[in-house]
């Protein structure tokens, strides 16, 4: 339907339709702007969430689970699914908002000009109707005077008292004011005339044209709208086969999850090589009672304990005052595993951890050898050319950096030696527990080795459960870690650990190391710390000073009440 014609008189109306339309293209401009916003926020968050749960150490520090690689690789696809939806952002805000922005304005400049045109029209209608109006007025004015003269020359002209003068002058002005009628009539005819036909130009060519075109516009515009309805859902539509794939990936990512790889990995990681502890003997300390009727009431061993007793079989449970009382190789079930000092050797590691390390920097050490071979193959390569032309370059410039990298080959080489030494060394250790292993099924009580307390494996047999028959002084332990105690002095007060037992010195010790206390022969300690396992006791001088000296060192009485403390 056209506008010119059905809407010819509706030029106010269509003014504020053509406002409203302009108004509801900016208005979706707005939500289309809003909800790009939205995307890139959106897309933002989603790139911090992924900075901040990404590792952020090496890739040697990684872990290697399955869960935690699975868990990167949806990271992965989360930061690629936000860049897609930066990517909706990006389509919204080019071929959308700005293309809105755009087309309003065009709209805006479009409309003022045709309702210019049109208030143009009517300005010069109006103008045509004043004219008119104003020439039919002066006729009806004119018809009036000409009237009134008529009938005052009538009057006079019937009038027997009247003079011929005063009828003359009467019948003048009739005429005049007659001949000024006829023109105004002249003058109205035309006037009319000209207003019909600006009138009908103004509402059959002028009108329909300017509503013409606005109805164009509005046609346009609402075109528009729909194309950019249309660009709106293309912008997520094309992301949507990328956003698939993204969780496609996230899917096998979570298929990827191993837990029998990621168990097995745990026990790769930490496995220690150690054996587990053996079964601790029975004590007998009814040996050297009397035995009378109430006997049962003295001992609480079992019956048939006493039985084997009887026949010479005691209990092959330790003396408590022997040092060895108490198995070495702690297990650390429940608690923080102290802390123990990094060595070049990496002996502070349990034997499996620290052959793992050892064959890992033979590996790195291997790779670095062979760049220095590879720099050195180079190097007299380019000698030999420099030598055949020595236009090229000064061969002898070259010797200084040849000497370097083979200086640089011959520390490798014994760095490369030396962690070999440890690894045999770690090897050879490692293959004879597993023959004792298989000697102690044979013989239950025979005795396990022992943990020095940074970790590494000892075979000492000084620190069995009997004292060594001669005075010589045993192999020290491993030095006493300060952090070594730092779990159970988390539960420890200002006020100073009680006494739980004492113990004398079988041969002296200097105490050189921080944390150790300086000892005499013979000399007589309070107790205030059992070995917990790493073979150092914690004692107390008779003066005050307090610090750890060699379980092995002393022997040591535990007091009865307080027993097991």
């Amino acid at each position: 339907m056209s506008w010119g014609t059905e809407l010819w008189d509706q030029f106010d109306n269509l003014d504020k339709h053509t406002q409203w339309g302009i108004d509801f293209l900016e208005r979706y401009a707005k939500f289309v702007k809003e909800r790009l916003d939205i995307e890139q926020n959106y897309a933002k968050q989603l790139r911090n969430l992924v900075k901040k749960y990404c590792p952020k150490r090496s890739k040697d520090e990684e872990p290697r689970f399955t869960s935690c690689l699975s868990f990167y690789s949806v990271l992965n696809e989360l930061n690629d699914y936000a860049g897609q939806r930066e990517v909706v952002a990006e389509e919204m805000a080019h071929k959308v908002y700005g293309e809105l922005m755009r087309y309003s304005q065009d709209l805006k400049a479009e409309r003022k000009h045709h309702l210019q045109e049109g208030r143009k029209a009517q300005q010069h209608l109006d103008h045509c109707w004043k004219q008119m109006d104003n020439s039919k007025r002066k006729f009806e004015r004119e018809c009036k005077e000409a009237e009134k003269s008529q009938i005052s020359y009538d009057r006079l002209d019937n009038d027997i008292n009247a003079t011929k003068s005063e009828v003359e002058k009467a019948k003048a002005q009739f005429y005049l004011r007659t001949h000024m009628a006829d023109e105004s009539k002249n003058e109205y005819a035309a006037q009319l005339q000209n207003f019909n036909a600006e009138q009908w130009k103004h509402f059959n060519n002028v009108i329909p044209h300017t509503f013409k075109n606005l109805q164009d516009m509005d046609d346009r515009r609402t075109v528009k709208l729909g194309e950019t309805y249309r660009s709106f859902a293309e912008a997520e539509r094309r992301v949507i086969p990328i956003v698939s794939k993204c969780l496609e990936g996230m899917v096998s990512a979570a298929k990827a999850v191993d837990m029998r790889r990621d168990s097995a990995i745990v026990v790769e990681s930490f496995k220690s090589g150690f054996e587990p502890p053996g079964d601790f003997p029975f004590e007998d300390f009814s040996q050297n009672l009397s035995r009378t009727g109430s006997d049962a009431t003295i001992s609480n061993t079992p019956k048939g304990d006493r039985d084997r007793d009887r026949d010479g079989a005691p209990g092959s449970r330790t003396d408590p005052k022997h040092p060895m009382s108490r198995p070495k190789n702690k297990l650390w079930l429940f608690g923080k595993k102290p802390k123990a000092p990094s060595l070049e050797d990496f002996s502070h590691l349990p034997p499996e951890q620290r052959r793992k390390r050892l064959q890992q920097r033979i590996d790195e050490l291997g790779k670095e050898l062979q760049k220095e071979m590879d720099q050195r193959d180079a190097l007299n390569k380019m000698k030999d050319v420099y030598e055949k032309n020595p236009q090229m370059g000064d061969p002898s410039s070259l010797q200084p950096k040849i000497s370097e990298t083979m200086c640089n080959m011959e520390k490798l080489r014994s760095e490369i030696h030396k962690n070999e030494t440890w690894l045999s060394e770690v090897e050879g250790k490692q293959s004879s527990r597993g023959d004792r292993r298989h000697s102690a099924d044979n013989h239950h009580h025979t005795p396990q080795g022992r943990e020095s307390p940074e970790g590494s494996y000892t075979d000492d047999t000084s620190q069995e459960h009997h004292a060594p028959p001669q005075r010589t002084s045993p192999p020290k332990p491993g030095q006493p870690n300060p952090e070594l105690h730092e779990f159970d002095d988390e539960f420890d007060d200002d006020d100073p650990l009680p006494v739980i037992g004492h113990c004398k010195a079988l041969y002296s010790f200097d105490g050189q190391n921080e944390g150790t206390l300086v000892m005499a022969d013979d000399e007589v300690l309070y107790i205030i710390e059992e070995d917990k396992g790493d073979g150092w006791t914690r004692a107390r001088k008779q003066s005050g000073e307090e610090g750890y000296v060699p379980t092995s060192y002393v022997e040591i009485t535990m007091e009865r009440n307080s027993k097991g403390s």
